[in-house]
């Protein structure tokens, strides 16, 4: 099961397992399996809808996955058992749509988001376009960072070989391919050659216009594909955005529940964490819909003097309710005996608001194991 692979913390050199967690829309979860750490996201699919059905039966049920673990095997695989899908796409395939991008017939379904929903001719597949301007900006400011970067080594390598100081023309061509492996994000949007003339070898590049045009357009979009009849585009963007729930939960046994790094050197206590782990998450969601149903809103003093209420995430409920305490008052007695007496200490106004939203109450004092202990004497 422990085996070493590709490791998204860059540690090559430790072992690990591969962990599909299994939930529902509302992201609580049903069920998990560990794998070998050497296989990739693509490769678990097969195993992980046989293991569903022996676990649960089989259903027609609805698999909403990202783009990694999307191939044509593993939709197939999902068809034959007479399931459905709505999954992410690989953003080459966006290339064929690139005509629909243009236009303007989008459905705004919230103020950042458009989606649009495109029916294939003669086909049993549905592909929905989507965008998002929070999503744009953001490969916007990484693709110019990676230009600017790229710019500033053609810059210098220029510079060197119009100096003299770089002559070889081997030499050259071995810098101009470190720069282009070093930037494989950016490289099909320049166009770099190396050319001959009388005064000698001369370094030339540009900026393809057409594929900066390509990449000013696909910039903040995605593209769904489907199975699923819907009325409209919007109702099947609605199911995709149920899988945020999986990666906040992946992002929550990672983070908040600390799953990783195990410094455990035996495959059962790696397991066994795990397992704490899934305990530990399910009862975070349980938390979570708590807050759902009775929505803590905690208020935040502002400047002005005046109360601001802010509803609270279960990250937040929990550092918050962390400062509280339960102490342990010692009372010495005239026969050299202590009394112990267990309280819990005074909760603040922001906590005995939360306790009241959430239908809690602190008890007085918690009951101690012995009342009374002789085991220490007063000196």
């Amino acid at each position: 099961m422990m085996s070493r692979g590709y490791s998204r913390d860059h540690r090559p050199d430790c072992e690990q397992m591969v962990i599909a967690l299994i939930v529902n829309r509302e992201g609580f979860p049903f069920s998990y399996e560990t794998f070998d750490g050497n296989r990739a996201d693509v490769a678990t699919m097969e195993t992980i809808l046989r293991m569903v059905e022996r676990k649960y039966g089989k259903a027609r049920r609805i698999w909403v996955m990202d783009r990694g673990i999307v191939s044509e095997e593993n939709l197939a695989a999902i068809r034959k058992r007479g399931g459905q899908y709505l999954v992410g796409t690989p953003r080459r395939q966006m290339k064929r749509f690139e005509t629909e991008l243009l236009q303007d017939n989008w459905t705004q379904v919230r103020p950042d988001v458009e989606v649009k929903q495109i029916a294939i001719p003669q086909g049993e597949e549905t592909y929905i376009l989507c965008r998002t301007e929070g999503r744009k900006e953001k490969e916007k400011a990484i693709r110019k960072r990676f230009s600017t970067r790229m710019e500033a080594a053609l810059q210098a390598l220029e510079k060197s070989i119009a100096s003299g100081r770089l002559k070889d023309r081997y030499k050259m061509e071995r810098r101009l391919g470190r720069i282009q492996a070093r930037n494989p994000q950016v490289n099909d949007l320049f166009e770099v050659t190396l050319q001959d003339t009388t005064a000698g070898v001369r370094l030339v590049w540009k900026m393809k216009a057409d594929r900066k045009t390509w990449r000013d357009l696909r910039e903040g979009a995605y593209m769904l594909r489907t199975n699923l009849t819907a009325d409209s585009a919007e109702e099947l963007w609605s199911k995709y955005m149920q899988l945020t729930e999986a990666e906040a939960s992946f992002r929550a046994l990672k983070s908040e529940l600390s799953i990783r790094p195990l410094f455990h050197q035996k495959e059962p206590r790696v397991k066994a964490h795990v397992l704490v782990a899934f305990l530990g998450y399910a009862l975070w969601v349980t938390l979570k819909h708590l807050l759902k149903r009775r929505p803590a809103i905690v208020p935040q003093p502002s400047a002005s003097g005046v109360t601001n209420a802010q509803p609270l995430s279960p990250m937040k409920v929990l550092a918050l309710l962390s400062t509280l305490q339960s102490a342990d008052i010692v009372l010495p007695t005239t026969n050299g005996r202590e009394i112990r007496l267990r309280r819990i200490t005074e909760p603040t106004v922001e906590q005995k608001c939360l306790l009241h939203q959430l239908g809690l109450s602190l008890p007085e004092r918690l009951k101690s194991l012995s009342k009374c202990s002789a085991d220490t004497a007063i000196a």
